[in-house]
């Protein structure tokens, strides 16, 4: 059963429907945030009257253009790309860019909106936006990469600065597609501006343990969840859905910090490892070989690969979704909630649907919802920023050390907020909240803008 709203946020959702048709993602993650709303505009009626959730489902700017580039044949291709600059009341926009097929505006527009709370979490000074480009970076040369990058950034160049707008990697952007965006952006603007992009090369303006920042901090989070009932992830089973930078990192911390991790995942298919994934192994394939995580199996002859499995069919204590939206459902919520999963890190935005997050919060079970979980990616590109500011560079420790200090007070904040509005241990309504509440004084603040 769906949640009401009550008549006030009704009013506001059937707005957001209206002005955005066709946007399912954008919805829903909107209509995630307004049920959790109730409470803060009867405590703070101002917020009402100043129609500050109207302000922000509503970007500050959305841009879309075409991309034209050549492959290697000398065929012209023309990919669409977009930048949604959502909210800058608490800093230049801050958010990665995307490049995927199934990227359009209703995607960009939830990644968006979900990145608002999600850098207010992080008490650093960034605001929330999001890109991408429905082009898909799998199979293409190196060159044909870099020649859409260099595409795309001539036209994005004029809406991005570092006291503007900050793009980061996000799925199919990682060091070397902001590497071909960076030369673009440098040789248009013949500024050296490092702080204009972020994900870098540790060579060239980069942060240290900004390639492990989500996974690590998906994993913070779920110890201090855990923590709050006793436990700990030492000795705990896990699976981690995905293969990618988010995922690799995410099994890097859990053995660290004593879980063994059985399974993992791409697009195609589930690797289940019961002795526990070889971490080196996976590295290799998906970071140096860039193969299909099916090809584990072809080295360890005790692991099974199960082409379209689905990964939440196996039995664990700590589950971390680390792939996509959507990719957990309820039928998937209820399978971990029987099989004994006593916790839930996201390290995807918005992978679970509504119904599976009912099913966890109705089961009482620790779930810490993607906008609070996954914050470490931002916040470290934030720290990247500081750097670049100063002209700095940290130690990978020193590094590590702040992004691990954010997360424990991320999950406090949260944990707090959620006390003080009547309900302890829901994450969601306190990320949702406490993020709200942030931007929501600054926009008050700054008058009707």
């Amino acid at each position: 059963m769906v949640p009401s709203l009550d008549e006030k946020l009704e009013l506001i959702y059937q707005e957001v429907l209206h002005r955005n048709p066709g946007e399912a993602e954008f919805h829903q993650a909107v209509r995630e945030v307004l049920e959790t709303l109730g409470p803060v505009l009867g405590k703070y009626p101002e917020f009402a009257d100043r129609k500050i959730i109207q302000r922000i489902c509503e970007p500050e700017r959305q841009i879309i253009f075409r991309v034209p580039w050549q492959d290697d044949k000398g065929e012209v291709h023309i990919n669409r790309a977009f930048r949604v600059e959502f909210n800058s009341a608490l800093g230049p926009y801050k958010g990665g860019m995307r490049f995927h097929p199934s990227v359009y505006l209703g995607i960009i527009k939830f990644l968006g909106f979900e990145q608002i709370f999600k850098n207010a979490l992080t008490g650093m000074p960034i605001g929330g936006g999001k890109g991408g480009s429905d082009f898909d970076p799998k199979g293409k040369s190196s060159d044909e990469i870099m020649r859409f990058c260099q595409s795309l950034m001539t036209e994005l160049y004029r809406h991005l600065g570092e006291y503007t707008d900050v793009p980061a990697g996000d799925i199919g952007v990682g060091q070397r597609e902001i590497g071909y965006m960076f030369g673009q952006y440098k040789r248009i603007t013949n500024k050296y501006e490092s702080g204009v992009l972020t994900g870098k090369g540790l060579a060239w303006g980069g942060s240290r343990a900004r390639t492990e920042a989500t996974g690590y901090g998906t994993v913070y989070f779920a110890q201090e969840m855990l923590k709050t009932r006793g436990e700990s992830l030492d000795g705990k089973t896990c699976v981690v859905s995905g293969s990618g930078n988010v995922a690799i990192y995410a099994i890097e911390k859990i053995m660290q910090l004593g879980g063994k991790v059985i399974a993992c995942s791409d697009s195609n298919g589930v690797i289940l490892d019961e002795e526990g994934l070889d971490l080196e192994l996976v590295k290799r394939i998906k970071e140096v070989d860039r193969r299909r995580i099916s090809t584990y199996a072809q080295s360890r002859k005790h692991a099974v690969y199960r082409d379209g499995g689905n990964i939440w069919a196996i039995p664990c204590q700590v589950a971390l979704p680390c792939a996509t939206q959507n990719e957990l459902n309820g039928k998937d919520a209820r399978n971990l909630v029987k099989q004994g999963c006593i916790a839930v890190s996201e390290g995807a935005n918005m992978p679970t649907t509504p119904e599976g997050i009912r099913i966890f919060l109705d089961a009482g079970i620790a779930y810490g919802p993607g906008k609070a979980a996954n914050a470490a990616g931002v916040a470290t590109s934030a720290l990247e920023m500081q750097q670049n500011a100063s002209r700095d560079s940290w130690t990978f420790q020193y590094t590590e050390h702040r992004l691990h200090q954010i997360m424990v007070d991320i999950h406090k904040t949260c944990h707090e907020t959620a006390e003080e509005f009547g309900a302890p241990g829901n994450y969601v309504i306190g990320a949702n909240i406490a993020g709200f509440l942030k931007v929501a004084r600054a926009m008050v603040a700054m008058g009707l803008i």
